[in-house]
């Protein structure tokens, strides 16, 4: 006799076309199976923003402590920092992820007013150009690499129209990612502007202050670590910007909305496959930890 269902959660990554690697961190499937009635219960860390199109049974979500509410099948969700919360039945999803930067060339909108937002983007007009590549992902049976191609030829396409490269926020971006920058005041030096100017630079392009960004970056630094290695414990992974353990048994609970304890003892079927095929596709756990090409 064979035993019950079991749910299953695969993530697969594709190649980026080398005229996009300054602007996304992934282009990925998505491959949910959940037995009928049941859906699959996970909880994202931080990220930046991410599109998705989702075919079969989206279920429900939120960015933040408030009510979840349904997801929409194509769904943009902006920079965030607040763990999103969600439930979903068996799905197919493609999925792109954005640096901030491929914010800046691909959307004429603030990063901040989407900031820890999800929105239907077949239905937004910032979103309106991308979003038309929804069809041509909609077929379960076709090729994923002819797929993920489209996803590359499609966004090739939008850059003939879109505004250049902002440079700032390229060595903003690279200063964040660097673990030795821990204040404002380093990170506008790096970024070669004042921290006025940073200041106005990191709500359009990042979604956030940047002493926000920065309390948020050494967090996810220290979340990857553990959850590579589910062995190590969280004082031996602790970022070196923080204090102490407490330190960041508050940024966990800030970002998170519960203690690192309780998070680790749930299931995170969808996160644990993200961050290993994300490890092994593109060397870094986590988006946030991508650092920007140069």
């Amino acid at each position: 006799m064979g035993g019950a269902a079991q749910s299953t959660a695969r993530m697969r990554f594709f190649p980026i076309r080398p005229e996009l690697t300054r602007y996304l961190t992934a282009i990925y499937l998505n491959d949910i199976d959940v037995p009928p009635g049941e859906r699959m219960i996970d909880m994202l860390h931080p990220e930046w923003a991410n599109l998705r199109f989702m075919e079969g049974d989206p279920g429900i979500g939120s960015i933040g402590p408030g009510e979840m509410t349904p997801t929409p099948v194509c769904v943009l969700a902006g920079p965030t920092c607040h763990a999103t919360r969600f439930e979903l039945g068996t799905i197919r999803s493609w999925g792109i992820g954005f640096l901030p930067l491929g914010w800046t060339r691909f959307f004429a909108a603030s990063a901040e007013h989407y900031a820890d937002r999800a929105v239907d983007a077949e239905q937004d007009p910032v979103f309106a150009a991308i979003a038309r590549l929804r069809p041509q992902l909609a077929d379960p049976h076709a090729d994923p690499y002819a797929q993920a191609e489209a996803i590359n030829r499609h966004l090739i396409d939008l850059l003939a129209d879109a505004p250049p490269d902002d440079p700032a926020v390229v060595r903003a971006h690279a200063a964040l990612a660097d673990p030795d920058v821990g204040t404002v005041a380093d990170l506008a030096a790096r970024a070669e502007v004042s921290e006025r100017s940073l200041e106005r630079l990191s709500r359009r392009a990042f979604g956030f202050p940047p002493m926000l960004l920065l309390r948020r970056q050494r967090f996810l630094r220290t979340l990857g670590a553990v959850m590579l290695d589910a062995s190590r414990s969280w004082s031996a992974a602790l970022d070196l910007h923080y204090y102490d353990q407490s330190h960041f048994n508050r940024d966990f609970t800030r970002f998170m909305g519960l203690t690192p304890r309780a998070y680790m003892a749930k299931p995170h079927p969808v996160v644990d496959a993200a961050v290993r095929g994300r490890m092994a596709a593109a060397g870094a756990p986590m988006q946030v930890l991508h650092r920007p090409d140069p």
